[in-house]
Protein backbone atom coordinates (compact mmCIF):
# COMPACT_ATOMS: atom_id res chain seq x y z
CA UNK A 1 0.00 0.00 0.00
CA UNK A 2 1.36 3.19 -0.91
CA UNK A 3 1.72 6.53 1.17
CA UNK A 4 -0.82 9.21 0.93
CA UNK A 5 0.88 12.93 -0.86
CA UNK A 6 -1.69 14.46 2.68
CA UNK A 7 -0.33 12.66 4.83
CA UNK A 8 3.31 13.47 3.72
CA UNK A 9 2.35 17.13 3.98
CA UNK A 10 0.85 16.71 7.12
CA UNK A 11 4.37 15.60 8.62
CA UNK A 12 6.11 18.12 6.48
CA UNK A 13 4.04 21.10 7.78
CA UNK A 14 4.67 19.08 11.35
CA UNK A 15 8.59 18.88 10.87
CA UNK A 16 8.35 22.97 9.12
CA UNK A 17 10.26 24.24 12.34
CA UNK A 18 13.75 22.37 11.25
CA UNK A 19 15.97 23.81 8.89
CA UNK A 20 16.26 21.78 5.08
CA UNK A 21 13.88 19.31 5.54
CA UNK A 22 13.67 17.31 2.10
CA UNK A 23 12.01 13.72 0.91
CA UNK A 24 12.27 12.06 -2.28
CA UNK A 25 9.55 9.55 -3.38
CA UNK A 26 10.76 5.67 -3.44
CA UNK A 27 8.35 3.26 -4.70
CA UNK A 28 5.50 4.88 -3.96
CA UNK A 29 6.77 5.69 -0.09
CA UNK A 30 9.03 8.87 1.04
CA UNK A 31 12.04 9.11 2.55
CA UNK A 32 12.48 12.12 4.47
CA UNK A 33 15.83 14.09 5.08
CA UNK A 34 17.19 17.19 7.17
CA UNK A 35 20.33 18.64 6.50
CA UNK A 36 20.96 15.68 4.25
CA UNK A 37 20.57 13.26 6.49
CA UNK A 38 17.97 9.99 6.07
CA UNK A 39 15.81 10.66 9.36
CA UNK A 40 13.03 8.12 8.62
CA UNK A 41 9.86 7.83 6.20
CA UNK A 42 6.63 7.88 5.22
CA UNK A 43 5.53 3.76 4.63
CA UNK A 44 1.91 3.16 4.81
CA UNK A 45 1.09 6.16 6.31
CA UNK A 46 3.54 5.75 9.28
CA UNK A 47 5.66 7.98 10.13
CA UNK A 48 8.95 5.50 10.92
CA UNK A 49 12.29 7.01 11.81
CA UNK A 50 16.17 5.18 12.70
CA UNK A 51 16.44 3.53 15.46
CA UNK A 52 19.23 5.70 17.36
CA UNK A 53 20.21 6.14 21.21
CA UNK A 54 18.48 9.56 21.35
CA UNK A 55 15.39 8.11 19.69
CA UNK A 56 14.99 5.15 21.61
CA UNK A 57 15.46 7.73 24.71
CA UNK A 58 13.01 10.12 23.95
CA UNK A 59 10.32 7.12 22.54
CA UNK A 60 10.91 4.42 25.38
CA UNK A 61 8.09 2.16 24.42
CA UNK A 62 7.15 2.79 20.62
CA UNK A 63 7.13 -0.68 18.49
CA UNK A 64 9.95 -1.20 16.02
CA UNK A 65 8.25 -1.96 12.65
CA UNK A 66 9.72 -3.04 9.45
CA UNK A 67 8.88 -0.12 6.51
CA UNK A 68 9.01 -3.07 3.84
CA UNK A 69 10.20 -6.62 3.65
CA UNK A 70 13.46 -7.07 4.09
CA UNK A 71 14.45 -3.49 6.16
CA UNK A 72 15.87 -2.88 9.22
CA UNK A 73 13.21 -1.80 11.97
CA UNK A 74 12.38 1.71 12.52
CA UNK A 75 10.48 3.20 15.11
CA UNK A 76 7.60 4.16 15.44
CA UNK A 77 6.38 7.96 16.02
CA UNK A 78 3.00 7.70 17.61
CA UNK A 79 3.09 11.63 18.60
CA UNK A 80 3.16 13.03 15.40
CA UNK A 81 0.59 15.99 16.41
CA UNK A 82 3.14 16.95 18.74
CA UNK A 83 5.45 19.64 16.90
CA UNK A 84 7.60 20.69 19.76
CA UNK A 85 8.31 16.52 20.70
CA UNK A 86 8.84 15.87 16.88
CA UNK A 87 11.36 18.92 16.55
CA UNK A 88 13.38 17.63 19.87
CA UNK A 89 13.00 14.35 18.37
CA UNK A 90 15.02 15.22 15.22
CA UNK A 91 17.33 17.29 16.42
CA UNK A 92 18.41 14.84 19.10
CA UNK A 93 18.95 12.23 16.14
CA UNK A 94 21.14 14.59 13.72
CA UNK A 95 24.55 13.91 15.33
CA UNK A 96 23.86 9.88 15.41
CA UNK A 97 22.93 9.54 11.72
CA UNK A 98 25.79 9.88 9.48
CA UNK A 99 26.57 12.29 6.57
CA UNK A 100 25.56 11.91 3.01
CA UNK A 101 27.91 10.21 1.05
CA UNK A 102 29.69 11.77 -1.55
CA UNK A 103 28.96 11.37 -5.02
CA UNK A 104 31.90 10.41 -7.46
CA UNK A 105 32.24 12.28 -10.77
Amino acid sequence: MASSKDYLEFILEQLSGLSDITYRAMMGEYIIYCQGRIIGGIYDDRFLVKNTPSARRLMPDVPLELPYEGAKEMLLVEDVDNREFLTELIESMLDELPLPKKKRK
